[in-house]
């Protein structure tokens, strides 16, 4: 099936099923019909999975790039960007991002920034990249202070996310991913009890119907795009956290789980809802197996101040919580009852 991301002149589809990374070349086609050359952003690992084919109908170069965040740093930008040069892509060739949510970021970020913008199609082969962040043109590598500081709006000609690269998700990136369908699930306000009949597919469709949605009014994040942020603002200063200590300790969609446990009750401390959301909440979580505990050993001072910095705040504590009409991005939050609900939570049983 598909889904339009309506942009006007730059709308695409985002097209979900078994087997449609074989659509590629009718895509190829259709959106870059000048291209002689296409280079694919991918990793090491991902090139070995049985999945791993691809026909662009055009000449193609494969440039490897780490796993992970280790992926989402200038340095590889940089070495990419010498690669593609190298290899010859002009302005009306392409570059195609396979692989997870920091692949498909870097990939995208590439394509915003050689020779000034190139054409872009992302294939997002994990449950986070077809979820969201191959979806809606946001792109972004990391800096030392925090992830997604340096980054650009750069829409694809298309997105293909094909379930059958999900077959071979290892669980805990299959968990990791579930963080943000959760995410989705919450803002939609859809009951645990159709969650539990939901099929994973049934679940990529929601979120990226969703995202569709949003993204079709409000492209650069101005006003309603800001709600996909939930559950971000503390997940982004847990994942720096834990990229201090050790890469594989917390993966994105971990880190979003427990920033929305903790947001649903940061938004209950200011009185913007009652405890049942917060019970709704667990609930959903608990149905996804998703944990919802702050990893021991992280302080809270230096949780706080990694929220601060994140790339959604205005210099100030800026979290979107629920209310009573909805969700909203609320601003200026107090760091005194930020940091006692954060207590409070970590104390938990």
């Amino acid at each position: 099936m598909n889904v339009t991301i309506d942009l006007g002149e730059r709308s695409y589809d985002v097209t979900l099923g078994d087997g449609v990374r074989r659509e590629l070349a009718a895509l190829v086609r259709r959106g870059a019909p000048r291209a002689r050359a296409c280079a694919f952003i991918t990793s090491a690992s991902l090139r070995a999975q049985p999945w791993f084919y691809f026909d662009s109908g055009v000449e193609q170069v494969i440039v490897e790039v780490p796993d992970g965040e280790a992926a989402k740093s200038m340095t590889v930008v940089e070495s990419v960007c010498e690669q593609l040069s190298e290899f010859g892509l002009s302005r009306d060739d392409l570059v195609i991002g396979v692989g997870g949510g920091a692949v498909t970021d870097l990939a995208g970020f590439v394509a915003a920034v050689y020779l000034r913008g190139v054409s872009l199609i992302q294939v997002p082969t994990s449950l986070v990249g077809q979820v969201d962040a191959a979806i809606g043109g946001k792109t972004a590598v990391n800096l030392r202070a925090g992830k997604n500081l340096v980054g650009a709006f750069h829409q694809p000609l298309g997105v293909l996310c094909d379930f059958d690269t999900l077959a071979t998700l290892p669980e805990r990136e299959r968990l990791g991913g579930l963080g943000e369908v959760a995410k989705c699930w919450l803002l939609e306000g859809r009951n645990v009890e159709d969650l539990e009949r939901s099929s994973l597919s049934d679940l990529v469709t929601m979120s990226v119907e969703l995202k569709a949605a949003i993204v079709t009014v409000d492209e650069f994040e101005g006003g309603q795009r800001a709600l996909l942020n939930y559950g971000h603002t503390l997940g982004h200063a847990l994942e720096r956290a834990a990229l201090a200590r050790d890469r594989d300790e917390l993966r994105h969609g971990e880190a979003v789980a427990i920033g929305l446990a903790f947001a649903v009750r940061l938004a209950y401390a200011l009185g913007r809802v009652d405890a049942t959301e917060i019970a709704h909440h667990d609930a959903v979580l608990a149905a996804l197996g998703l944990a919802r505990r702050v990893p021991a050993g992280v302080d809270t001072a230096e949780l706080l101040r990694a929220m601060t910095r994140d790339k959604k705040a205005h210099h100030d504590l800026t979290f979107v919580l629920a209310g009573a009409n909805g969700f909203d991005v609320v601003r200026d939050v107090d760091p005194e009852t930020v940091a006692a609900v954060l207590e409070q939570f970590r104390g938990e049983a």
